[in-house]
């Protein structure tokens, strides 16, 4: 008898199947992924509890003042300043001069700025007038004067700006955090138009390497994780 010819696939054993099923595989895969990977996991979460408060602001404020660092020195004041209770304030007031400072509850982020500064014994509002007074027709004339005038200039931040650009460093505008140090100086313009002002501080806790900013925004004086909130449009470092 003629043998048929076979024209199909070459018949295979059958496969036996294997001793531990995939889905076993895969369980013991993910538990060796999260053994390795739980502790960075864990400290991230950690790392994201530590926010803004009265007791962590106290720790940092003594941690920065051990250094000798001015940068460091400036922080710890503005953080300081975070502990005073400030409502949003940008009226006129007669003020003394120099050291003359508008009722300690009422005050803007440019206060913010003058405030920390007298913290680390900088001020500002002399510093700013006397620049003005030999240079009047280098700073913003935008608010129709003739002359420099003591109540207000220093609470203005293009007069700020112009000063600490004359007379600190001025350091390129960049989105990268690791160009920010402690004490430095930063505008931002908000999505108003407006620009406002704040200055670099560490964070809380844990996050201690990272960088925050001391600022009022409207609603008192406040340490938050917002350096790239905004558009940056001013970095200085004054004093150092």
């Amino acid at each position: 008898m003629t043998p048929i010819e076979y024209i199909g696939p070459i018949p295979q054993k059958k496969k036996r199947k294997p001793v531990i099923g995939g889905w076993v595989i895969l369980l013991m895969a993910g538990l060796f992924v999260s053994y390795f990977a739980w502790p960075t996991f864990a400290d991230y979460v950690k790392t994201q509890q530590d926010v803004a408060s009265v007791d962590k602001a106290t720790v940092a404020i003594s941690h920065l003042r051990e250094s000798t660092d001015f940068g460091d020195q400036l922080a710890a004041a503005a953080l300081e300043r975070t502990q005073h209770s400030v409502r949003y304030d940008a009226a006129y007031y007669h003020i003394s001069y120099p050291m003359g400072d508008i009722p300690e509850g009422r005050g803007v982020a440019a206060d913010v700025l003058v405030r920390s500064f007298r913290g680390v014994g900088i001020d500002l509002q002399e510093r700013v007038h006397e620049d003005m007074r030999d240079n009047f027709r280098l700073y913003p004339q935008l608010w129709g004067l003739k002359g420099p005038d003591t109540n207000i200039d220093h609470r203005r931040l293009p007069n700020l700006q112009r000063f600490f650009a004359r007379n600190g460093q001025e350091v390129p505008v960049s989105r990268v955090v690791s160009d920010y140090e402690n004490g430095d100086v930063v505008l931002w313009r908000l999505p108003d138009g407006e620009t406002h002002t704040g200055i670099i501080v560490p964070g809380p806790g844990s996050r201690f390497h990272e960088k925050w900013v001391v600022q009022n925004a409207g609603e008192g004086v406040e340490w938050s994780d917002a350096l790239l909130d905004y558009e940056i449009v001013g970095h200085y470092r004054y004093g150092k």
